[in-house]
């Protein structure tokens, strides 16, 4: 199988690409299995954490441009920028955190992928490169709107037209990265985070999600009115009410000792 969507343990699932002979690189089956995959996602009710890599020592290597180089119609064209952009768009759609599991290189439109998911692990002898100038082509899946977001206009045209491949520190130190894990370690660094984030009330964190979604897609003034509106369901949830009641236990647990 090209790609998988697994679950790995309750509430966590891992949607792995799987095609090493090109370095995990997608083909037209293997970009309908990933958009068919994050479908899948959204129709369990269960996930609360998906976790996106690839399989052996590289993340994805982009689009397999030996399958696709002879699809060179302007509708080809078409067809393989609406694909892979729907699918991410879907992904960070969403309601639970997706994490980025970068176990290796990640180029061009694996890089893509990568900025498509909320958080992002990476292995310190990772890399990312948006080298689709180097081909004579721009990000093609919507990353360059992403990339410009994360880390500003400046950043991401010199990065854009230079083709430069940044390092696993370099990416902490812009933002791109949340955290570095040993070599051959991003995947079980990964599964570690997500157990931290589903240990949290769900409900807040799909909460928190929106409104963060919110700020990323609206005005400012707009997404402060959404956040505002997100609170007020949330203060009287029973799973607020009952965490303040165990927080009251404790303290007068902790005055009597």
């Amino acid at each position: 199988m090209p790609l998988t969507l697994r679950p790995i343990e309750e509430g966590i699932s891992v949607l792995e690409v799987s095609r090493p002979q090109v370095r995990n690189a997608l083909d037209w089956d293997a970009m309908e299995a990933f958009a068919a995959a994050v479908e899948e996602a959204h129709r369990d009710a269960n996930l609360r954490v998906l976790i996106v890599t690839g399989a052996g020592d590289t993340f994805i290597a982009g689009g397999d441009l030996k399958a696709l180089h002879n699809a060179s119609s302007i509708s080809d064209g078409w067809r393989l920028s609406r694909l892979m952009t729907q699918a991410l768009q879907r992904l960070e759609m969403l309601p639970c955190p997706v994490i980025a599991a970068i176990n290796g290189p990640a180029r061009g439109g694996g890089g893509e992928i990568a900025l498509a998911c909320d958080l992002r692990v990476v292995a310190e002898n990772a890399d990312l490169g948006f080298v689709q100038v180097t081909l004579g082509l721009i990000p093609g899946w919507g990353g360059g709107q992403r990339l410009l977001r994360l880390v500003g206009y400046t950043r991401a045209f010199e990065w854009l037209t230079t083709g430069r491949i940044l390092t696993a520190q370099e990416m902490l130190a812009c933002g791109l990265a949340n955290c570095l894990a040993p070599e051959g370690e991003a995947f079980s660094a990964s599964v570690e985070l997500a157990q931290r984030i589903s240990e949290n009330p769900f409900e807040a964190v799909k909460a928190i999600k929106r409104l963060l979604r919110a700020g990323v897609t609206l005005p400012p003034p707009a997404a402060a009115a959404h956040e505002q509106a997100e609170f007020p369901a949330m203060w009287v949830s029973e799973t607020h009410q009952n965490a303040v009641e165990s927080w009251f236990q404790r303290r007068a647990g902790d005055q009597s000792e």
